[in-house]
């Protein structure tokens, strides 16, 4: 379990961990992990958090990729077409950047303060960029 927050937003998370194994292990090295959400340009109702080009190892090898996640379904674009990035779905989401489609690794899924989702993802729309930390769940 993992706890993400985002400026007054907070949410608790599971990994997937059987679907998308190297993936999760990749983002675990990082933890805890902090940036920057803001509203995307091109995919929909979701915020993201771009990367550059941050490599965690994953040679752009998908892994439970998808183009259309439901809210809370958090991916990971390891880059390759467009940069790197953490895609944070909110709504209608079809993953995209200016080169088109894309498909990232749904490697987290929100299951606590799924509420929150929208009024985080129209806080990064009309407000701003916020501060988000990924940590373990403390105990």
């Amino acid at each position: 379990m993992l706890t993400v927050t985002a400026g007054p937003f907070s949410f608790k998370g599971v990994l997937e961990t059987e679907k998308a194994p190297k993936t999760v292990a990749a983002f675990e090295r990082l933890l805890p992990f902090h940036s920057k959400i803001i509203h995307v340009r091109w995919s929909g109702e979701s915020a993201w958090i771009p990367l550059g080009d941050f490599d965690i190892g994953l040679d752009g090898k998908p892994e439970n990729a998808t183009s259309h996640p439901a809210p809370g379904q958090v991916l990971w674009y390891p880059g390759g077409l467009s940069e790197t990035e953490i895609l944070f779905p909110y709504g209608g989401t079809l993953f995209a950047s200016i080169v088109g489609q894309l498909a990232g690794n749904h490697f987290l899924t929100i299951v606590e303060g799924v509420d929150q989702l929208r009024p985080l993802g129209e806080h990064v729309l009309w407000k701003g960029a916020l501060d988000i930390v990924f940590d373990r769940e403390s105990t």
